[in-house]
């Protein structure tokens, strides 16, 4: 199963071609935006995109990104409870 994971661009380069900054769950990474960069990539900054293996797949929106972040929270915590 194939999961992306929530993320938000918090630094850009010159161009697309530039890794970008996203914090995921508090961490940042380096992702490739050449998907979901259309124009000037400041323009991304504060936005929310889907990660998947180094790569923004698809911009979101904060509301679908905050839904995701918490459904896999529960996930985990679920993998970490007793078992009946």
């Amino acid at each position: 199963m194939c999961i992306g994971v929530p993320g938000q661009v918090v630094a850009v380069g010159d161009d697309f071609h530039q890794l970008a900054q996203v914090d995921v769950c508090g961490v940042r990474r380096e992702v490739n935006i050449a998907l979901v960069c259309e124009d000037d990539p400041r323009a991304l900054l504060g936005q929310w995109v889907l990660v998947h293996v180094g790569f923004a797949m698809s911009l979101i929106d904060e509301n679908e990104a905050q839904e995701t972040l918490a459904a896999l929270r529960n996930m985990e915590l679920e993998d970490f409870a007793p078992q009946r």
